[in-house]
């Protein structure tokens, strides 16, 4: 093998040896260096070994030589991401519902290569998330690489749409016929992807689930209702829909026990204007898309929580009361 060659290869499985087996507690002497690259098949003099720790830092690679009792040692410091960020990183991952199992191992496994194989173990057992439900849709990721195109393509796209009966099977809407929209945003909501588009066939602006989609592509037909998505503030849209589902937008008056602020302020974000009413109370008057998953947050929050107004939506969320009472 020609000398330069060599050198370049002795250089990349240089730093190939010290990401993967040395972090700020695992350091390799000299001597276990020269071992390693002889696992490579690659001959290395000390001198040598120094120079290319110089041409690491000059790339930006923090080599630090640290004595160790009767040696002298070597290790990697600063890194792209640190420990902290590593562990944020998996436990997102893990903890998303988006993802199937499958996916979430395989970034994991990915995001391990930004460590030591020391600390590519802690990670491992960092992860541990009860009963997270996962999606079965692996065709998201394609999903949303389709969709990112077609926004920058100006292009609409087709799908079909679908959701799972009880035996777990696809059951597509609209009898299996395509969707064509315009694309127009993506955005996360309920720890899931939606997108945002305009049907032309209904001249509205809808969302969709991106994992209840397949079979998608590009169609040669440029995006419409760009001015309908302009009306579209997506922030508050998304926060007006609960769960995502559809419903008729009214602006809400909500009664809190000071306790439920928390959940108040999760749920609409800290610019939410909160009313005192009281000593124990306060109030909230919020657009929202008045549907059956709105009245289920406000009974998941029990008697501390009540809708005030309008007079029809009361009337309507007792309505639903009295069904799910039987």
């Amino acid at each position: 093998m020609a000398k330069g060659l060599n050198q370049k290869r002795k250089l990349v499985c240089l730093i190939k040896i010290m990401e993967n087996l040395t972090d700020e507690e695992h350091s390799l002497t000299m001597s276990q260096i020269i071992d390693e690259l002889e696992k490579y098949g690659i001959s290395a003099e000390r001198k040598s070994i120094y120079d290319d720790f110089e041409t690491m830092r000059e790339m930006g690679y923090d080599v630090i030589g640290d004595e160790s009792g009767r040696y002298f040692a070597y290790f990697l410091g600063d890194r792209t991401f640190e420990m902290a960020e590593l562990k944020m990183l998996v436990d997102s991952v893990s903890a998303s519902r988006f993802m199937t199992d499958k996916k979430s191992k395989t970034l994991i496994k990915k995001l391990e290569s930004f460590t030591s194989v020391y600390n590519a173990k802690k990670l491992e057992r960092q992860v541990v998330v009860a009963d997270r439900v996962k999606t079965m849709n692996e065709s998201i990721y394609i999903n949303v690489d389709i969709i990112h195109t077609a926004i920058s393509l100006d292009s609409q796209i087709r799908f079909k749409y679908f959701n799972y009966t009880p035996k777990k099977e696809i059951e597509y809407r609209r009898g299996g016929e395509f969707y064509y929209v315009s694309p127009w945003a993506l955005i996360w909501c309920d720890e899931n992807y939606y997108l945002i588009a305009y049907d032309s066939a209904d001249e509205m602006i809808k969302h969709f689930r991106v994992d209840k989609m397949n079979k998608m592509c590009l169609v040669e037909a440029s995006r419409e209702g760009q001015a309908e998505f302009k009306k579209t503030d997506v922030s508050q849209y998304s926060g007006q829909i609960f769960g995502m589902y559809n419903g008729k937008i009214e602006k809400v008056k909500m009664e809190f026990d000071n306790e439920l602020a928390g959940a108040v302020i999760d749920k609409f974000g800290k610019d939410v204007n909160i009313v005192k009413t009281g000593t124990k109370k306060f109030t909230v008057v919020e657009s929202v898309r008045v549907s059956n998953q709105f009245f289920g947050w406000i009974f998941g929050l029990g008697e501390g929580a009540k809708i005030t107004g309008p007079q029809s939506v009361v009337e309507e969320m007792n309505s639903e009361m009295r069904k799910r009472l039987g």
